[in-house]
């Protein structure tokens, strides 16, 4: 009943504004395309090095059209962890643009090693974001907790990329999206990239522990925050994931831990991806 709730949902929303319906996003709520030389600039930037080659499972292109995303907007981009988007973004977004980098509260997870390990995020990412080299859009990188008060209401996109299942995990779900949604414009967005498991798998396999979740938990939890589903997309997906394998997602590139059989074949994870608006 509740996938059957979400896609009556959907199907209406698409029937009042049909560009959200379309696979790729294109010409989103009626918008021009006057942005796409910029985006395919971006992602085609040498500032990228061999971040690349991951294009052809990740679609940054496709991705960032389909949510949405253009210059001049303030885009919080969660865990940003390596800079993968980061590189693409700054550039894209342009000096009247903002990036922000963003990252969990440590007190907010339920595990101490969570807590550690997200208390170094911000200092992580400031000591490694001046050797990319970008020019674009100012960039500010802060835990959830030490967000400023006057950032409230000021966010067009939101991004979370492949990070779902961590904060499901650790415990602070609720802190960090909720947090998410005080930052959003009344018109703001959320987007999501996260591995996909598949509709059946049990609960032991979906409890972020090993990478993967069910898209329909996915969008039960982000719309119990605060967030309405508008649109869905099969931009990341892989169908020759078959998303059970023992070691969980990192099985799969880019962490190929195991050496398992056919893991590299497969190429990386399949993947959900989900556009939501505040509500």
């Amino acid at each position: 009943m509740r996938r059957f709730t979400s896609l009556l949902a959907l199907a209406a929303f698409a029937v009042a504004t049909p560009a959200l319906a379309d696979h790729h996003g294109e010409a989103m709520m009626g918008e021009s395309h006057a942005h796409h030389p910029a985006l395919k600039a971006a992602v085609a930037s040498d500032v990228r090095g061999e971040d690349s080659q991951r294009d052809q499972w990740r679609h940054p292109f496709e991705t960032l059209d389909f949510f949405g995303v253009k210059p001049g907007m303030t885009v919080v981009d969660y865990m940003p962890a390596g800079g993968w988007y980061t590189r693409i973004l700054v550039p894209y977004l342009g000096s009247e643009g903002r990036y922000v980098g963003l990252t969990p509260d440590p007190a907010a997870a339920d595990a101490e090693r969570f807590g550690e390990y997200f208390g170094g995020l911000p200092g992580k990412f400031e000591e490694t974001y001046g050797g990319w080299n970008l020019s674009g859009a100012p960039v500010s990188i802060y835990a959830s907790q030490d967000m400023p008060e006057a950032m409230k209401g000021q966010v067009d996109r939101a991004l979370i990329f492949r990070e779902m299942h961590n904060l499901l995990r650790s415990g602070v779900l609720y802190t960090e999206l909720t947090r998410i949604r005080s930052m959003l414009k009344d018109d703001g967005m959320l987007g999501i990239v996260q591995h996909r498991a598949k509709a059946d798998a049990p609960g032991d396999y979906t409890n972020g522990s090993k990478g993967y979740l069910r898209q329909d938990d996915v969008i039960a939890l982000v719309e119990a925050h605060g967030f309405e589903l508008v649109g869905m997309s099969d931009i990341n997906a892989n169908p020759a994931d078959p998303a059970n394998w023992e070691g969980g997602v990192w099985t799969l590139p880019p962490s190929n831990s195991g050496d398992v059989a056919g893991a590299a074949e497969t190429g990386e994870s399949d993947r959900m991806t989900l556009l939501f608006r505040k509500r």
